[in-house]
């Protein structure tokens, strides 16, 4: 399956439903950089008429993972990934669309061909900043993900 905004669409109805019905979509993902997209609304807000946490984690963690997957299915490689490590700071209230954006897509490629050459896991530090349509940070997210490559 080619990894697409579309594909990563139908992939969190049926595995992250979660987030499908939150909003959460995939603006863009090519192999340097993912976009996801949430836009404030009533299966996501809080009693202060702001973006639930969670969603925004939600978010963030789908543009650094979705980005993994990119990378996998670029490499033509099979691994299990996993976040093992999670820190978030909040700017101001996220009202309105968010946009979380991850870069990072050379450190994952270069994380995946180091487990495949070293047949050992590999831990690779993603960031994800949530930015609001006024272009300021509403929230940041970083997350410690292992890759380790299947035989």
């Amino acid at each position: 399956m080619r990894i697409t905004p579309l594909s990563i669409k139908y992939y969190t109805l049926f595995k992250l439903p979660a987030a499908y019905f939150t909003g959460v979509r995939v603006k863009s993902i090519d192999e340097k950089q993912c976009t996801v997209r949430v836009r404030l609304n009533f299966m996501n807000k809080n009693p202060f008429r702001s973006m639930f946490w969670a969603v925004q984690g939600m978010a963030a963690e789908l543009s650094t993972g979705a980005l993994i997957m990119h990378a996998l299915h670029a490499l033509n490689t099979k691994a299990s990934m996993l976040v093992i490590e999670n820190k978030a700071t909040f700017s101001k209230k996220a009202v309105g669309r968010i946009n979380f954006t991850c870069i990072q897509g050379e450190a994952v490629l270069n994380a995946i061909r180091v487990a495949k050459k070293s047949n050992a896991s590999q831990q690779v530090l993603l960031h994800a900043n949530g930015l609001d349509d006024a272009g300021k940070e509403v929230s940041s997210f970083s997350f410690l993900w292992t890759i380790k490559v299947k035989n």
